[in-house]
């Protein structure tokens, strides 16, 4: 582009007089000479990398400054030192070494945990939150579920008639002769009619009530929640599907062990347990002694119910111990009792409920108190009330089965036979047998108690059983057994063994699914009736909350408990 006439860049102006034409000229020449003699510097492409390297701190070439303090000094040693006094110089570089003690971040390069503790790194969270949950329900997998309108679900049952030798029939003898003459007047009639034949049959029977219940379980997430949660995991859908099977595991264990009042006609609370005794022994092999022991040990017991409660206390028990003893707690047990829970508590006198704090539980009657005594936790002055049964409930399988309407219960107080592996189960096959011609179809146990079956037949001193242990091809061995039948010596058909998941150690009821009778009526000895089953509600949304619950309304029923039965009482091998 050509520079502009040199009249234009100097010509006249209203302010200055007018210039002569050797005037411009001039004037001219001195602006052109002042452009050639401009200090020039061309740039290179290492002078150009190494501005941007200076500027982040990067280093391109060796003895290049690799932090904002190394950059200042280096600065003081070029041009800048030249257009200033040495005065000034000494004290800027007197600054730069008083800001280099007071500034340590300044000499620091940018690592995992600089300028920031926690690092410039990016956070490798793994979406989503990982469901470590267990929640097997084989009862509720297993059991018919059917339909059920209004308040109570009733059925009628024929318990017996003559030659039945049930529900409390007499037998009579059938001969007759030609003479033989019967009664056959109505009952409570004045006129006896009497012909000749066989004598009447006589019946036994009952009505059966069961009342419905209904059940609800509920969850709620935040308005934060939620949206802070976008783009990790939907809560919303986290909240509904724990209420889901929040909803399945709580009926699972109504069906296992729920307990209804018996002011609705179903087993009612469980008694406290009675005779109640404290004994101080040394410890045995594998057992720690007490420590924190205060002259005397004070305990009290209550009955336990399983998942949902326990009963009422029981009186106080006390024995002088020492530390490094043992104390076995005992007392008598009530009927569906799943075992026992301990409160324990020491001093020179009794401290009272408030001190004495929930030391463990049992599967049978005996619980022995080891180790240091509890001083914290739940107290027994908290047991102010009886939670074993619940007016909104029924009866689960395990009360049922160890109940007054069961065909056979035994309480055994011990460990398992280990001369004799399974004896428990054939005595109870053989009294169910005996009393309404039963054949179970399975028994429920606790994982140990399973284990303390299996791991007896290892251990027998019976000649009636043989393991072998077989080589695996070329290497390895396959060692160990589990029990999962057990045959009925009395009608040779297989008994499963199963372990339910939420089963109370020391309790194994006996469970007749079908009945060996035909015509019956009974399609399935235990059935959930439902008027409503699971269902999910969306509240309205009236608060910064999306809020979601469950419900459903029935019942456990079991057509013929006599015909199931359970050994409890199983003391932990």
């Amino acid at each position: 582009m050509a520079l502009p006439k040199p009249q234009i860049l100097f010509g006249d102006s209203p302010e200055a007089p007018a210039l002569s034409s050797t005037e411009v000229s001039r004037r001219f020449d001195d602006l052109m000479k002042a452009l050639d003699t401009a200090p020039t510097r061309t740039l290179t492409q290492a002078d150009i990398a190494q501005a941007f390297g200076e500027g982040r701190g990067i280093s391109f070439e060796n003895n290049q400054p690799t932090t904002a303090f190394e950059a200042l000094t280096k600065s003081l040693q070029g041009d800048v030192a030249k257009a200033i006094s040495p005065d000034a110089l000494a004290s800027i570089t007197s600054a730069l070494e008083a800001l280099k003690a007071d500034q340590p971040d300044l000499m620091k390069d940018l690592t995992t945990s600089s300028p920031i503790g926690t690092g410039l790194v990016a956070y490798d969270l793994e979406a989503p939150a990982k469901m470590l949950t267990p929640r097997p329900t084989p009862l509720r997998n297993r059991l018919p579920r059917r339909k059920g309108v209004g308040l109570a679900h009733q059925f009628k049952v024929i318990s017996g008639f003559t030659g039945t030798a049930t529900g409390g029939v007499a037998n009579i003898h059938p001969g007759i002769v030609d003479t033989t003459q019967t009664n056959f007047a109505p009952s409570g009639a004045s006129n006896a009619l009497y012909y000749a034949r066989g004598p009447k049959i006589s019946y036994a029977g009952y009505d059966k009530t069961v009342g419905y219940s209904q059940f609800s379980v509920s969850d709620a997430v935040t308005w934060s929640a939620q949206y802070a949660g976008q783009g990790y995991q939907d809560i919303r859908q986290l909240s509904r599907t724990s209420l889901l099977y929040s909803s399945m595991l709580l009926e699972e264990r109504m069906l296992l062990l729920g307990r209804g009042t018996s002011a609705r006609n179903f087993l009612g609370a469980l008694a406290a347990p009675t005779s109640v005794t404290a004994t101080a022994r040394s410890a045995a092999a594998g057992e720690t002694g007490m420590s924190g022991v205060t002259t005397t040990v004070y305990v009290k017991v209550t009955a336990d119910a399983g998942d949902f409660g326990q009963s009422v206390l029981s009186a106080a028990a006390n024995v002088n111990a020492s530390n490094g003893q043992v104390v076995d707690v005992s007392c008598t047990l009530p009927a569906g009792a799943t075992g026992i829970r301990v409160y324990v508590s020491t001093g020179a006198s009794d401290p009272g409920d408030a001190a004495r704090f929930y030391a463990g539980r049992a599967g049978y009657n005996t619980f022995t108190i080891q180790g240091a005594l509890p001083t914290s936790g739940t107290a027994a002055s908290q047991v102010t009330a009886d939670t074993s049964a619940y007016t909104a409930g029924y009866d689960g399988i395990l009360p049922i089965c160890t109940g007054s309407d069961s065909g056979y219960v035994n309480r055994l107080n011990a460990a398992l036979s280990n001369s004799n592996p399974g004896s428990e189960w054939q005595t109870a096959f053989a009294a169910l047998y005996d009393s309404v011609k039963a054949d179970p179809d399975r028994t429920l146990l606790n994982g140990s108690d399973r284990k303390q079956l299996s791991d007896s037949l290892k251990t027998s001193s019976s000649s009636n059983y043989r393991m072998t242990i077989t080589q695996d091809q070329l290497t390895g061995v396959t060692i160990g057994d589990v029990v999962n039948t057990i045959i009925n010596e009395v009608t040779g058909k297989g008994v499963a063994v199963e372990v339910h998941p939420w089963m109370p150690q020391g309790n194994a009821p006996i469970i007749s699914d079908t009945l060996p009778l035909p015509d019956s009526e009974v399609s399935d000895v235990w059935a959930v009736y439902n008027v409503q089953d699971l269902l999910g509600v969306d509240w309205p949304v009236t608060q910064f909350a999306f809020e979601s619950s469950s419900y459903w309304m029935g019942a456990l029923i079991c057509y013929a408990p006599a015909w199931n039965g359970a050994i409890t009482g199983i003391k932990k091998a």
